[in-house]
């Protein structure tokens, strides 16, 4: 079976319980592929704890929720080790960030301290605790999200610690038909019980193996550096994309190629990532921020004026 076929299979059990976001589930699909990880900025009740759990559900994976507070401990996240006087041994309990699917909820109300704790298991998918390094289980994928209209009592993530984040997305609101949909799907029960798993996750891992093999032509490969090189020369961006932004955006590129069926990648599938993958990854003047303009507006106008390869 394809990618893509699996792709729709996972797809088609999500929109059982997110009806509507069938790009934000492509982009999740996309992020579970090339193991990235994804930030989600948008305001309260819109579904984003639902999405993790029901991606975690579609396969069969392990999840954890962890609730962001400003006296969250770094322990509290990546586990302890504490005496076990029954035993006379010191024994290690796991935190949350050991599971295959974490969900970071509210990341920017921790502190930065707390925040830091999480670098090292999304870049090398591992944690040191105590001198000791332990493994991350696979798949692993951390969903974070923040609320970009409360302000008070947050911590803004610093920018190594946003760039770790394959991409940032919104679910935004659902249609007026969309929202009838939900209420009449939830309306006797809640359809998140009864998701099953249609992907068992050691697959994920071939398929993550597959990715990796689809082929990026030359020209393609080129816009693609080019479009990332112009962000670091543009008038209104202060600080471009970094090498780890190029990388991001070809593995991302590689794979919705391939969730769309494709063994090759196109200048569209670079177009169609490039606000998602680059805009968080950017910081603009702050002369720009107050001519109203936003980074993703920046991100656009940098696409707009990158040429595109044609075939000859």
């Amino acid at each position: 079976m394809t990618i893509q076929a699996i792709a729709e299979q996972v797809t088609a059990n999500i929109e059982q319980v997110i009806i509507g976001k069938r790009e934000v589930i492509e982009l999740a699909l996309v992020a579970l592929l090339c193991e990235g990880h994804i930030l989600i900025e948008d305001v309260p009740g819109i579904g984003k704890t639902t999405l993790a759990k029901a991606i975690a559900r579609s396969l069969g994976c392990s999840f954890q929720r962890i609730q962001f507070t400003p006296d969250l401990l770094p322990s509290d996240v990546t586990g302890v080790y504490f005496f076990n006087q029954r035993t006379q041994e010191f024994e290690f309990r796991p935190g949350p960030i050991m599971s295959q699917i974490v969900l970071a909820d509210e990341i920017n109300r921790a502190t930065p301290r707390t925040q830091a704790a999480l670098l090292e298991a999304m870049q090398e998918r591992q944690v040191s605790i105590d001198m000791e390094t332990k493994p991350l289980p696979r798949p692993f994928l951390v969903l974070a999200t923040q609320n970009p209209i409360e302000l008070e009592g947050t911590f803004p993530l610093p920018e190594a610690q946003v760039d770790r984040f394959l991409m940032k997305i919104r679910l935004g609101y659902p249609s007026e038909e969309d929202e009838h949909q939900i209420l009449l799907r939830y309306e006797r029960q809640d359809p998140l019980a009864e998701l099953k798993p249609v992907l068992p996750s050691e697959m994920l891992l071939g398929l993550q193996q597959e990715v990796r093999c689809i082929k990026v032509e030359k020209s393609v490969r080129e816009y693609l550096i080019h479009v990332t090189r112009a962000t670091r020369d543009h008038p209104a961006v202060e600080l471009g994309v970094s090498p780890r932004g190029t990388m991001a955006l070809y593995k991302a590129a590689q794979a919705l190629a391939a969730l769309r069926g494709r063994d090759y990648v196109i200048p569209d599938d670079v177009k169609h990532l490039t606000p998602h993958v680059l805009t968080h990854r950017i910081i603009i003047h702050p002369q720009t921020r107050l001519r109203g303009r936003t980074a993703e507006q920046v991100i656009n106008e940098i696409v707009d004026s990158v040429p595109v390869p044609v075939e000859k």
